[in-house]
């Protein structure tokens, strides 16, 4: 996640005690940092599509894909942060992002696939993360509508406006060098998630005290002749797979949150594996109070975001906060994922063009408030670029739940599962067909099996809310 810098002094053999064994900076990062960065990027827009995703499957299925997943995430999470060093898990060279490890443990073509893989799956989290911040700005606008002049009134409003508010702002912070100054950030994030997913889990609770009527739920979900046809029926479960996969995805920014900590009583791999057990643990326990209390107080009439949706309208003023948590968090995540894009591209320009200053001269500026900040003028052009199409592209493309789901579809397999098998085995030396190395292989292609049917379900829902949707309003 850093610029490369000259190895002089380490190959000398007189390496400062402000830099590690690889020569670069000092690595300051905790398993408590790693558990901030791992909740800021996991508990994020995939909280708020659980409860209806719940509805889809059910009492029984429903809570039991969640589970799943988040035990098959974090059983692979351990096997990937046993790779960042390589031959050794321990001692070894270290890989500083996904496609690094890649090379190292595999090899040949699948540097490129899973290249195509992380950096795609990462392009699309930050477009989901500005239409959902966008959909959450909105929903302020709207609750404040409603409560000033009623329920049934139709409060209409465009989110265009909003996705360039949140462009700015990322435009802004888009030009922080890299991830090892993001903590501060991933911190606040990381408060504003458990702030608006308490917030809904409480509302969602008072209602079921509160209802007199109570929602109407089914051990399999939403009933077939009832609430939605069977064809319907079968789309949106593979759809609700879908979301609740994106929900876990994280994998695609594991190395470079790993390449944060620095090794001290605990080796990185250690720390990681305890960080990604805090996170998973912590966000799996959410997800099962949002999803299974939100599915309780909505029944099969659960909306895809409960904040936004409108599942809630008083007290307006406490879905406004939640929903300006929501807007703060996504600010912070959408910084997450895309700082190892931001990477990538400045690292490989400099490595082709190295006498290039446009691309490698930094500048220091003073700036009040603030010190003296480096200023790269490739690094705010390209950032600033990449802001600007991903917000033109939400724009475009405003559908929050159908998005999600082919998002955590497309991405799920190869980078959470796929590759973390792969190299597990590679690193280990399995023997083929020996009993470990089948059931793993078992668990990849079933994973595969289930990405297939949910970015099935994912595509038929785009398809179809492109026939329902009326441009300039945000959809709900």
């Amino acid at each position: 996640m850093f610029v490369e810098q000259s190895l002089t002094d380490h190959e000398s053999g007189d390496i400062s005690k402000n830099f590690d064994d690889d020569g670069r900076e000092k690595r300051t990062g905790t398993w408590m940092t790693g558990s901030a960065h791992i909740i800021t990027a996991v508990i994020g827009s995939g909280v708020l599509s659980l409860a209806w995703a719940i509805a889809q499957l059910g009492w029984v299925a429903g809570p039991a894909v969640l589970m799943a997943f988040s035990l098959i995430t974090y059983f692979t999470s351990t096997m990937l942060a046993d790779c960042y060093r390589f031959p050794d898990p321990v001692t070894g060279k270290r890989n500083y992002t996904y496609m690094e490890v890649v090379r190292s443990y595999l090899g040949g073509r699948k540097v490129m696939l899973c290249g195509l893989a992380q950096y795609g799956n990462l392009i699309g989290i930050t477009i989901g993360y500005t239409i959902t911040a966008s959909i959450s700005m909105v929903a302020i606008k709207r609750s404040n509508c409603f409560h000033k002049n009623g329920h049934n009134v139709k409060c209409s409003t465009s989110s265009t406006p909003f996705m360039i508010v949140f462009a700015i702002i990322q435009i802004i912070l888009s030009q922080i060098p890299n991830f090892h100054n993001l903590s501060w950030l991933s911190i606040l994030a990381a408060v504003m998630s458990f702030s608006y997913a308490s917030i809904g889990v409480g509302l969602s609770i008072f209602k079921v005290a509160g209802d007199s009527g109570h929602a109407r739920t089914a051990l399999t979900g939403v009933t077939v002749g009832v609430d939605v046809t069977g064809p319907d029926k079968v789309w949106r479960t593979f759809q609700a797979i879908g979301d609740i996969a994106f929900a876990y995805a994280y994998s695609t920014v594991l190395i470079e949150i790993q390449d944060t900590l620095k090794a001290g009583s605990l080796s990185e791999n250690k720390a990681m594996k305890r960080a990604s057990f805090i996170g998973v643990s912590t966000t799996t326990f959410f997800y099962m109070l949002c999803g299974c209390v939100g599915y309780a107080a909505f029944g099969n009439d659960a909306p895809g975001n409960f904040l936004t949706g409108f599942g809630f309208y008083e007290p307006f003023w406490l879905i406004d906060f939640a929903n300006v948590c929501i807007a703060v968090h996504l600010v912070g995540a959408y910084q997450v994922f895309c700082q190892p894009i931001f990477q990538f591209i400045e690292s490989q320009s400099a490595l082709r063009w190295p006498n290039n200053k446009f691309i490698t001269q930094e500048y220091k500026i003073n700036v009040p408030c603030c010190g003296e900040v480096g200023i790269n003028f490739f690094r705010l052009v390209w950032r600033t670029s990449y802001v600007v199409v991903t917000a033109v592209v939400a724009m475009i493309f405003p559908f929050f739940n159908d998005f999600l789901g082919l998002i955590g579809a497309a991405s799920f397999w190869p980078l959470t599962v796929y590759f973390p098998i792969e190299m597990h085995i590679a690193q280990r030396k399995m023997k083929k067909f020996s009993f470990t190395w089948t059931w793993l292989k078992i668990l990849s292609w079933a994973c595969f099996l289930v990405s297939l049917v949910a970015a099935a379900g994912s595509v038929q829902g785009l398809i179809q809310s492109l026939k329902d949707f009326k441009p300039f309003t945000a959809p709900e």
